[in-house]
């Protein structure tokens, strides 16, 4: 302030045609206020930049935790140095956690039992004048793609109608189940009935398969249990544009994410995930999972993961045509993670070394992380000079023009 108020009152002399040495004294007062500046650039520089501090319990040694400082908008978040360490440990717990998840999901395969709107194909031997039960129709093809087999339907009660053997309820039963029923019940009308029954349409049971695949739509659940790669399969089989990392399916309003890639990586086989009647089963686009690279980058971009889903840290950065060696500093690399399930994590990396490429190369990210790369001291301080030269330089003129 005191700098600010003798410049004044040079002014004002210079106005009332006082010495040149004014100008002079105004150079130096000017100065005086660069080299402020330049002693306080890294505090006022503009621009984004992450801010650390100590933890409040940590002590004043060289390697103690950080923090990112806390706003009113959110709490502070320890930081966490990333090393190949770590990075073993993250992936051990990977391992795990889908070893606990393959033997949630891997069931053994139930047999198939007929439900409501099935059709049955029912033949009683010696009695060909049951068929006329059907109207003659049985031998006649379907007119349209969406008409049933020809055949004895289970009507919405579940109920199968047959001649003789009245109305039985056969929801839930096996084909053999139901004709043990059927034979027991024609038995009081004909002497040792010989019937057979099989399956003529699939129509009661039913999974869905969306997202990013060549045919989505409902696929019908036959007497062959249904893999997780048969779904697939029989849904055309994955985009160009699917994450084969995350696949999300829907059991009885739980939801489990299927990362398919980490499975073949680990040797285990997708076709022992047998889906259920009523399943949906979503492959999530990868342009959903990308993740954002920003800072002292040559191109800040919405980085975009691999056909198997995978994306490491060293990826992010190559698609973001790497760090702006001019302005970054290596040494503050971050990834911020998890601000939106109660759980914000904040990961550094120091950069100069090639093992921390290493390590960059072997990190996975994970959808919606944001990479940071901080920018270095000179480039702070040089974007304060760029801020206060012109305005300096604005001063010095209108004092030469006052005098």
């Amino acid at each position: 302030m005191e700098v600010v108020k003798r410049m004044k009152r040079l002014f004002s002399q210079l106005k009332r045609g006082t010495r040149c040495s004014g100008v002079l004294q105004i150079c130096r007062l000017s100065g005086a206020v660069v080299l402020s500046s330049m002693l306080g650039a890294c505090a006022v520089a503009p621009g984004m930049r992450m801010s650390t501090s100590p933890a409040a319990n940590a002590t004043d040694a060289p390697d103690a935790p950080r923090v990112v400082n806390a706003t009113d908008a959110s709490p502070e978040v320890p930081i966490t140095e990333l090393n190949m360490a770590l990075v073993r440990r993250m992936q051990d717990d990977q391992v795990k956690e889908q070893q606990t998840q393959v033997k949630l999901l891997s069931t053994v395969p139930q047999a198939y039992t007929v439900g409501v709107g099935d059709v049955l194909q029912i033949v009683v031997w010696d009695h060909p004048e049951i068929a006329a039960a059907l109207g003659g129709s049985q031998a006649q093809a379907s007119t349209r793609p969406g008409d049933p087999f020809s055949g004895f339907v289970v009507d919405q009660a579940g109920n199968l109608n047959f001649p003789y053997a009245g109305t039985l309820h056969v929801t839930g039963l096996r084909t053999e189940e139901v004709q043990s029923r059927l034979t027991s019940a024609l038995a009081k009308y004909f002497i040792k009935p010989q019937v057979t029954v099989r399956m003529a349409s699939y129509r009661a049971h039913e999974v869905y398969v969306d997202g990013e695949v060549r045919t989505p739509g409902v696929v019908a659940v036959n007497d062959v249990p249904m893999s997780l790669y048969e779904a697939i399969s029989r849904a055309g089989g994955f985009a160009d544009t699917a994450d084969q990392s995350d696949l999300l399916l829907v059991r009885q309003g739980a939801t489990q994410r299927i990362n398919l890639t980490q499975m073949l990586t680990r040797g285990v086989s997708p076709s022992r995930l047998y889906l259920r009647p009523g399943d949906v089963l979503r492959v999530v686009a990868r342009d959903e999972n990308d993740v954002y690279v920003m800072g002292e980058v040559n191109k800040p971009v919405s980085a975009i993961p691999r056909r198997t889903g995978r994306i490491t840290l060293a990826d992010a950065i190559a698609q973001a045509g790497s760090v702006n060696s001019s302005t970054a500093d290596a040494a503050q690399m971050f990834v911020v993670r998890g601000a939106l399930n109660g759980k914000p994590e904040v990961f550094h990396l120091d950069g100069r070394s090639p093992v921390a490429m290493l390590v960059a190369k072997e990190f996975d990210l994970q959808p919606k992380d944001v990479v940071y790369v901080d920018g270095n001291g000179l480039v702070r301080f040089n974007r304060v000079l760029t801020l206060l030269i012109p305005a300096i330089n604005a001063g010095l003129t209108a004092g030469l023009v006052a005098k």
